[in-house]
């Protein structure tokens, strides 16, 4: 279905907003006081996880995705929930391929806690950037410019996520925040987008999508001498990271998947 203008104004109005709002949240909560160089601050922890990552990355972005669904602006399929369940062999496959890449690039540390504790940290971060920049930025994007071919729509769309990925970072405490390494994120993110636009599958996006962050956070955290406070299990990311899968599930459950979630309702003549 070809969007009118009226009806695509509005839903780049309310994508562009989420996108706004989740980024001011993360530099405000994260950027600004450089909370996760600082792993003794769990308060500070807590609070951008909660507020940055679960509540506006996942359940706002959730709310919106749903209303885009419902309004006939987006499928489920295009923004990744096509299935009724995540698909086990591509869960598996992005394991298998975030690990690939992980240990290629030759890891400072291969410690079985510290990968754990920052695997965790990444997991809350990676979802509601998948979730933003892929499923949310990524699909409107896909769906704007379908009248101008298959092809051209997934490109647009691939590089249009990878480099929303890129500019998000600007929120973040060095040395995620520069220029070259926005950019060098935007690379990397031609590489989640080759996953999510291949795939559909939100799950294993996030799955792969983390493995690419896992990397560069055991990295940061050796460089700012860090490393050694992960070095015991930090039950606070463990937690949190259970928590926003928990928080993704009940969502995508509640506010993608529910009955009439999938409908496409035509526009108004």
């Amino acid at each position: 279905m070809r969007l009118r203008p009226a009806m695509t104004a509005k839903a780049s109005a309310a994508v562009l907003a989420l996108f706004a709002v989740w980024t001011f949240a993360t530099w405000f909560l994260e950027g600004r006081i450089e909370t996760l160089l600082r792993p003794e601050a769990v308060a500070d922890r807590v609070a951008y996880a909660l507020v940055a990552n679960l509540l506006i990355g996942i359940v706002l972005a959730l709310a919106v995705l749903g209303l885009l669904i419902r309004s006939g602006c987006l499928t489920r399929n295009a923004a990744g929930f096509g299935g009724s369940t995540p698909s086990a062999v591509r869960l598996t496959t992005a394991v298998v391929l975030g690990l690939a890449l992980f240990a290629l690039q030759g890891p400072p540390s291969l410690d079985p806690v510290v990968l754990l504790n920052a695997f965790c940290q990444v997991l809350v971060v990676s979802v509601a950037e998948v979730i933003v920049c892929w499923a949310v930025v990524g699909a409107m994007v896909e769906a704007v410019l379908k009248p101008h071919g298959r092809a051209v729509s997934i490109i647009g769309a691939a590089v249009v996520a990878s480099v929303a990925f890129g500019i998000y970072h600007f929120a973040h405490s060095a040395p995620f925040n520069s220029i070259a390494m926005v950019a060098l994120l935007s690379i990397v993110g031609l590489v989640t987008s080759g996953i999510f636009f291949a795939t559909r599958d939100v799950y294993a996006t996030i799955l792969f999508h983390n493995f690419l962050g896992l990397f560069g956070v055991v990295q940061a955290l050796v460089g700012s001498v860090q490393l050694s406070a992960y070095a015991a299990v930090q039950l606070p990311l463990l937690v949190m990271a259970a928590a926003s899968l928990v928080v993704l599930a009940l969502s995508d459950l509640i506010l993608i998947r529910r009955p009439g979630g999938s409908r496409r309702v035509p526009p108004r003549q």
